[in-house]
């Protein structure tokens, strides 16, 4: 028997507080050039999914012909692999659109009683790198700060939406007393972290088996936390990197999905460029209302269930023919070549793809997945079994093999993928 503890119990120290999670006995970089390139990921996921026919071209192979949207991409066709038949197994959420906490986790059953989501896989690589770079990795959203990046405990990371924000974040240096603040923050964490430990044995011996393994697993938390305070505190008295841009100005209209969706994306070179981060995840999210382009009139999301009516068929594609546009502008600038004739693009594996592959039916298999640059062989279209996918981690273990993870499973991966 145990003794009941009250809901509002938390560890005190030095005037604060640290909250405990619920348990069951509470019921009533600084930039340089490296001398050898480090590998980068760069997680791209359009929440709405693309319309399947205008994408996957009818044959396989190196000699597929375009689609209507690979036209927007040709530029880049010896640049990236599309791939079809690929998707995470039992993904049926308690709500239709729930897999989007599930595309960069394949945790199964999103949504539902008792789901708990696990990390994704840009955080696995994110903490194999460890502070190496500034920021172990960037996690950005279209309009909100819904993402789909989760810590190892299955929490979600929030996202940056605002692109002056981030650019403050990662080139300003801050006014003196901003910094000062920053460091009284970081020294202030610390301290509390360190004080409420010593209050963690006579807690264990109020709690039950279970209770207490919970407790284990949340203080193991906050030593990871203890361990990124220490790595924040380090990169505080490096100096910022210097880049020869003008801060970017926000987009407050959420209906200019086009814009904001560019404004975020124009900084992943310059991220990338300046080694801040080498991970970096992005949501083009679902809800903007009625985007600002030319023949559209609906909001996105609905006319991503077309019902098969051709008018909104029309408008869809024009939304989805403005998104890839722009991820080919991207691309673009990845493949610029700098003074020494390198390319990031061929030292970052950027993913694209969604966690729909018929957003019509809210159907989470044949997902559209497109992997450019990393250094594979590429110029492919590689189509898998239409009615028995291949895990989607397959791949996600072949990226995170190339960013020097010693691994060979992911979720519900079965093996690496090989791409060459």
């Amino acid at each position: 028997m145990h003794t009941p503890i009250s809901r509002r119990t938390a560890l005190r120290a030095a005037g604060a507080a640290l909250s405990l999670p619920l348990l069951d006995a509470m019921t009533p970089t600084f930039g340089f050039e490296p001398a050898e390139q480090p590998k980068r990921m760069v997680l791209i996921c359009n929440a709405l999914g693309l319309y399947p026919p205008s994408l996957f071209p009818k044959t396989p192979g190196t000699d597929y012909e375009n689609t209507e949207y690979l036209e927007l991409l040709k530029e880049h066709r010896s640049d990236f692999t599309l791939f079809s038949g690929l998707s995470h197994p039992d993904q049926n959420g308690k709500e239709p659109h729930d897999t989007e906490m599930t595309f960069l986790t394949a945790a199964f059953n999103p949504g539902q009683g008792g789901f708990k989501n696990t990390i994704s896989v840009d955080q696995v690589a994110a903490t194999h790198l460890g502070h190496s770079t500034r920021f172990p990795s960037i996690t950005l959203g279209s309009n909100t700060r819904e993402s789909q990046s989760y810590n190892s405990n299955g929490v979600m990371l929030p996202a940056d939406n605002r692109p002056s924000r981030v650019f403050a974040k990662l080139f300003l240096a801050g006014s003196p007393e901003e910094q000062r603040r920053q460091k009284r923050r970081l020294a202030e964490g610390r301290s509390i972290l360190d004080a409420v430990g010593e209050q963690t044995q006579a807690l264990n011996r109020r709690v039950s088996g279970g209770d207490r393994k919970q407790l284990e697993e949340y203080f193991a938390a906050i030593r990871t936390a203890e361990k990124e305070l220490d790595a924040s505190q380090a990169w505080l008295d490096r100096p910022k990197p210097e880049v020869n841009v003008e801060a970017p100005q926000d987009i407050a209209e959420p209906s200019e999905l086009l814009g904001r969706i560019r404004a975020l994306l124009n900084l992943i070179p310059l991220m990338l460029q300046t080694d801040s981060t080498r991970v970096v995840s992005l949501m083009i999210q679902a809800d903007h209302g009625v985007p600002n382009i030319p023949g559209v009139h609906g909001e996105h999301h609905p006319l991503s269930h077309h019902g098969q009516d051709p008018a909104r068929i029309a408008q869809l594609k024009i939304i989805e023919s403005g998104i890839l546009s722009t991820f080919s502008e991207f691309l673009t600038q990845l493949g610029q070549r700098s003074a020494e004739g390198t390319r990031l693009l061929d030292h970052t594996a950027v993913l694209f793809g969604s966690n729909l592959g018929n957003a019509n039916a809210h159907d989470p298999t044949n997902l559209p997945i497109l992997l450019a640059g990393g250094g594979y062989e590429h110029g492919r279209y590689l189509a898998f079994d239409q009615d028995r996918n291949t895990p989607l981690c397959n791949l996600f273990v072949t990226l995170l093999q190339r960013m020097g993870v010693e691994t060979d499973r992911f979720a519900s991966s079965q093996s690496a993928l090989t791409v060459t």
